[in-house]
């Protein structure tokens, strides 16, 4: 008996120092965890990518923002379905939401996913 093939898990990371969100499949806390994550899928398809501005202390997100634009400036943009910015952040969040649609990534503001149980 042949069973049909499973469609593969979506790729779901996210980026954010405090919140828990339970749909990735994948989470970074600190930029820098934030850009190994990402080199780390840099050959596959990312079905969406989960940020916050602010990561704690001093630390923010543009160094993933950076990573991203050169990405793109050098014709190798991250395969991303959408990047949802979910920041408390106002300025920040809008900052990266023009940092990335610049570079035609598909991008918008969002509310951070929380769990079904809340």
């Amino acid at each position: 008996m042949n069973e049909a093939p499973t469609a593969p898990m979506p790729v779901v990371l996210g980026i954010d120092d405090l919140r828990p969100l339970p749909r990735t499949t994948r989470i970074a806390r600190t930029s820098r965890e934030g850009t190994q994550l990402l080199e780390e899928h840099r050959a596959g398809f990312i079905d969406e990518l989960w940020l916050d501005h602010d990561l704690g202390g001093d630390d923010t997100i543009m160094p993933v923002v950076t990573l991203l634009e050169e990405a793109a400036f050098n014709g190798r943009p991250f395969q991303i379905g959408a990047v949802f910015v979910h920041s408390a952040n106002p300025i920040g969040a809008e900052t990266v939401v023009r940092s990335l649609t610049r570079w035609s990534y598909r991008v918008q503001r969002a509310t951070a996913p929380t769990s079904t149980a809340e």
